[in-house]
């Protein structure tokens, strides 16, 4: 086998983010530290993976040395940490009302 590295065209805060969400969850549900198969940095940057690059999670399971079950479990989590972000669409849709939009386009955005 061969090893390469590859540069994400992600910016590190939003990955840095992510890792600070996924610390508190990890404090949160009581998770002891040094635990996981990764850090919250590494397990953020599987996400970004996923959607920008459209890796597999055998790959993203592979690259990371972990199994696949591990991958989608830590994908799973990451994502609801992000979804936990989110705006509630009633939330969104009075501020921008509040703001006098003519129109909203909702295509998951928001």
């Amino acid at each position: 086998m061969v090893h390469y590295s590859a540069m994400l065209d992600v910016p590190r805060p939003v990955v840095q983010y992510l890792a600070r969400l996924l610390c508190a969850r990890r404090r949160e549900i009581g998770t002891p530290r040094g635990s996981r198969a990764l850090s919250p940095f590494r397990q953020a940057v599987l996400v970004p993976r996923w959607f920008r690059d459209h890796a597999c999670v055998h790959c993203l399971a592979r690259d990371t040395g972990i199994s696949r079950a591990t991958a989608c479990r830590y994908l799973g989590e990451a994502i609801g940490v992000l979804a936990a972000e989110a705006p509630e669409l009633a939330d969104v849709l009075e501020r921008c009302r509040d703001e006098g939009l003519p129109f909203v386009v909702l295509d998951g955005t928001l």
